[in-house]
């Protein structure tokens, strides 16, 4: 994934459904800044925690519904990580993701079918530059992938 973020150093990333932070913190030391999101709060009170028990400075972590937070953040993102759980991102959510138009988006999906519904949402503004699947789970069917998507 890493490769697929490209970070140069000075960029603003999201973190859509950041969850405990994992992939905040594994980015964080390649950008400016990290703002994750995530609904469940306890998920957040862990993020934060293990920042700070990483010493890790630039990642800020908000609760709520990512429908209502994400064009309340004055910051532009560079480069946004979609990482939703498997029914996908909300239409509302795609629409607002196009609104603000980061440059380079990496969505993470563990549902094929899902995945394949967003990028189909995002791709009147976004071309689909790479995937990659996954498979973390092996002897199941379960399969992860990771797609990049380039601003038109």
């Amino acid at each position: 994934m890493k490769q697929f973020a490209d970070l140069k150093g000075d960029e603003i990333v999201y973190d859509l459904y950041c969850g405990t932070g994992t992939i905040s913190m594994w980015l964080a030391n390649q950008c400016q800044k990290v703002i994750g999101m995530e609904l469940i709060e306890s998920a957040i009170i862990d993020a934060r925690l293990n920042c700070k028990n990483n010493h890790i400075n630039n990642c800020t972590f908000i609760h709520g519904d990512i429908r209502h937070l994400l064009m309340s953040i004055d910051q532009k993102p560079d480069i946004m990580i979609i990482d939703p759980p498997r029914a996908g991102i909300h239409k509302d959510i795609a629409k607002q993701i196009q609104s603000i138009q980061p440059e380079r988006i990496i969505y993470v999906s563990c549902n094929p079918a899902t995945l394949a519904r967003d990028l189909g949402l995002l791709i009147h503004e976004y071309n689909i530059d790479a995937i990659q699947p996954v498979d973390m789970f092996p002897h199941t069917f379960h399969i992860e992938t990771v797609a990049r998507l380039q601003k038109k």
